[in-house]
């Protein structure tokens, strides 16, 4: 395959980025995107010019690090892959292919098509654990989990914290990642004892970062493993039953 590149290159964040146009020459159609990226880059390498940074790490879907728009849709135009998952055969002989890197306020562009996505990290810490007291470990099938419970966790932990569910929204919105990562925990038992307090700090550390949900539902469209709308209303209505829940509580403290 030939193909016409045009990709997204800053050297730092301060600095002025443009379009770079790279003819890419004998890519075979089983290669994924990534191998094409380093095979281009090899290319670039031996002429004396700056390889394209970009973020990997697994390689197979999971990490989530491999984040980028391709002709103008997260992750590129296979549904339910990330973008080590997209394999050249996808596009065709000739094509132009225009990739760039999230497009959001809260990712700042570090280098070429790596962004900064530390305010995801921010959400999680705001309240995306279960405290583990000090002492021995409870045995592991001493809580019972119901199966319902179990598997919407499971559906709800599948997200691989990419971002494109952010850069595919038009308000830069966070809430289908958000609301996987609080629900993750407040299906299951073990995350009862924190569940008001973690939704209530998820989503007000979600705000000071990202726009707001106006259900276009373009996260679900790019998001690689699927995350289910119903998630953000499960999340809401935690929410506005913790903003009751813990004002009570405050009210019992003082």
């Amino acid at each position: 395959m030939d193909l016409t590149l045009k990709v997204w290159r800053q050297a730092s964040p301060s600095a002025t980025g443009a379009m770079d146009t790279i003819d890419v020459r004998d890519i075979s159609p089983d290669m994924s995107f990534l191998e094409m990226l380093d095979i281009v880059n090899d290319r670039l390498a031996v002429e004396g010019k700056e390889p394209i940074a970009f973020e990997h790490d697994c390689r197979e879907g999971i990490c989530g690090s491999c984040g980028m728009m391709i002709n103008g849709q997260a992750h590129g135009p296979q549904r339910g892959t990330a973008t080590c998952q997209l394999h050249m055969r996808k596009f065709a002989d000739g094509d132009t292919i225009v990739v760039e890197p999230w497009r959001a306020a809260a990712f700042p562009v570090v280098k070429d098509l790596v962004v900064n996505r530390s305010a995801l990290d921010a959400i999680v810490a705001a309240g995306g654990y279960i405290s583990a007291p000090t002492g021995s470990a409870q045995e592991a099938n001493g809580i019972l989990v119901p199966k319902e419970a179990a598997d919407l966790a499971m559906d709800a932990a599948a997200c691989i914290q990419c971002g494109a569910c952010v850069a595919a929204c038009p308000n830069s919105a966070a809430q289908l990642f958000t609301s996987a990562k609080v629900m993750h925990l407040n299906t299951l038992p073990q995350g009862q004892p924190e569940r008001w307090t973690r939704v209530e700090r998820m989503v007000e550390e979600m705000e000071q970062w990202f726009g707001s949900c106006t259900n276009h539902g373009e996260c679900f469209e790019a998001c690689p493993k699927e995350i289910s709308l119903d998630f953000i209303a499960y999340m809401n209505r935690d929410y506005r039953k913790a903003k009751v829940k813990n004002r009570g509580l405050a009210g019992q403290s003082a």
